[in-house]
This record gives C-alpha cells, sequence and structure tokens, in this order.
C-alpha cells in the first residue's frame, strides 16, 4: 500500500510538473499582455508584471481596427454554425435511411476528408467569383460551411440510436422535421458539443482564406489582423502578446464550457 501511494505521487507529480509546462506559455502571453512596454523587453524578463496596464487592449480597438476585426470573425463563426445543423442533416439521412446510391454518395464525403483544403482553394475561389461573392463575409465564411469529417461523426453517431424509436414516433404521427428536431437533435447532445467547438476553433482561426479572397481590410478577421502588427507597427512585444491573447482565450473559454461533451461525443462516434 504505501508503495502504491508513493507510486500514485511520482505520477501526479510528473503530470503536474507536465501540466506547468504545458501551461507556462499561456500564462507568459496573458502577463505579457498586461506589461507595459518597457517591462516587456526587460533583462531579465519576468514573469508577473508590476505595473499591470490595459492599454494594449485599448490600442488594438482604438487605434489598429481590431474591433471591426473581431466583429467580422463573429459573424463568419455565427455562418459557419448554421452548417452545424446541416452537417446533422446529412448525418442523419445517411445513417437511418435507405436510398439508392447512399454507399457511393457517403464514399465520396470520406474521399473529401482526403484532399486538401489548399487543392481546392483555386476553384472554390472561381465559384464564389462567378457567384459574386468574392471580397464578401458570406465568401469568407461559405466554404467552411460543411465539412465531409463532421458529416462521418454525425453519422457514426447517429448510426447508435435505436431505429425503433424513430418508428414508433413516425406511427405516432410524427413528420421527419419534427423526429429531427425533437428527437434525434436532442439526443445528439455530445456530438453537437464537439462540433459547435470544431466549428468555432475553425472559423476563429480562418486566415488564409479570408487573406485569399478579401481584397478589402475592412472584411480581414482576427487571425489576418494579428499578422499585420508587425507591418503595421513597431515591434511591440506586449501589443502582439495582447494580440495573441485577444485571440486564444475565446477558445480555451469555449472548449471549457463544452469539454464535458467532447470526450463522451468521440467515443459515442466510434472514434479511439
Amino acid at each position: 500500500m504505501p508503495r502504491r501511494r508513493g507510486l500514485t505521487f511520482a505520477i501526479g507529480a510528473v503530470l503536474g510538473v507536465g501540466a506547468l509546462a504545458t501551461a507556462f506559455p499561456f500564462a507568459w502571453m496573458v502577463f505579457g499582455s498586461v506589461k507595459p512596454r518597457r517591462e516587456s523587453v526587460a533583462y531579465p524578463p519576468r514573469v508577473l508584471p508590476e505595473q499591470p496596464t490595459l492599454d494594449f487592449f485599448r490600442q488594438l480597438f482604438d487605434e489598429l481596427d481590431f474591433g471591426r476585426y473581431l466583429a467580422n470573425t463573429i459573424a463568419v463563426v455565427l455562418i459557419g454554425m448554421a452548417g452545424v445543423i446541416l452537417m446533422a442533416m446529412a448525418g442523419y439521412g445517411f445513417s437511418k435511411f435507405r436510398f439508392r446510391g447512399r454507399e457511393p454518395l457517403f464514399f465520396l464525403v470520406l474521399v473529401t476528408m482526403m484532399i486538401p483544403v489548399q487543392v481546392t482553394m483555386i476553384p472554390t475561389y472561381l465559384i464564389l467569383n462567378g457567384l459574386r461573392l468574392t471580397n464578401t463575409l458570406v465568401g469568407i465564411a461559405l466554404p467552411g460551411l460543411v465539412s465531409g469529417f463532421s458529416v462521418f461523426l454525425f453519422r457514426q453517431f447517429m448510426s447508435a440510436i435505436p431505429t425503433e424509436m424513430l418508428e414508433a414516433a413516425r406511427i405516432d404521427g410524427a413528420g421527419e422535421a419534427r423526429i429531427f428536431f425533437r428527437i434525434i437533435l436532442p439526443l445528439s447532445k455530445p456530438i453537437l458539443a464537439v462540433q459547435v467547438v470544431l466549428t468555432f476553433i475553425a472559423g476563429w482561426n480562418s486566415f488564409l482564406w479570408p487573406l485569399i479572397i478579401a481584397n478589402d481590410e475592412k472584411l480581414y478577421t482576427l487571425s489576418v489582423g494579428v499578422s499585420l502588427l508587425n507591418r503595421q507597427i513597431a515591434t511591440n512585444p506586449s501589443l502582439q502578446m495582447a494580440a495573441a491573447t485577444l485571440m486564444v482565450v475565446p477558445i480555451l473559454a469555449v472548449f471549457v464550457v463544452f469539454q464535458r461533451f467532447i470526450v463522451q461525443g468521440f467515443t459515442m462516434s466510434g472514434l479511439k
């Protein structure tokens, strides 16, 4: 028993050290974002600020137009959230309906997971240009509206829902729309939480596609705005840390809110 306790303590100590090492860059970023510039370039460096300030966050929004970048990013994320329902419908169709060509169509969905996004950027741009959606927020968000991987996850999860429950609802007179919104979606909360997190991260971190399709700087997202800091202003570590904090903290907040569903969602989707 003492040996087992000692082993448990040793494992906990190792894990604790690993957790601290992993969290240290994040803590450095957050503390660095509220340091005056003289402290951020001081040597030897200090982790904790002596005179914390929020001036650099104010500068981001007052002088560098990060308020507009933030609004654009939120709009892209919200448009992407509409795709979660569309992907859930596709997953429901592939898992619970029998129709001609179902297997070949699902195979095509899986094939899209093997094609790098960079390969499809040029044809996607040409299609959106033909639709006059270039240099628009809709054009920025539209390519991320659906994902083959997400359809696959929904299909795997919904396959575990008993078909007998759906048949009973049909016998009681429920239509397909009512079954989907009143039965399927409530039972699919874990995988919906996973998709909300994945969609939020993809929209929030979108960089290359907005940079390609948006000619107007007013349509840039946060990640593009962060990359422009070095060109817009002389090197300022505190300002860069403030921008990075603005990018990272919302993602962590969303993950913390939905984390209890994520493992459950992936497990019930058949992924190891």
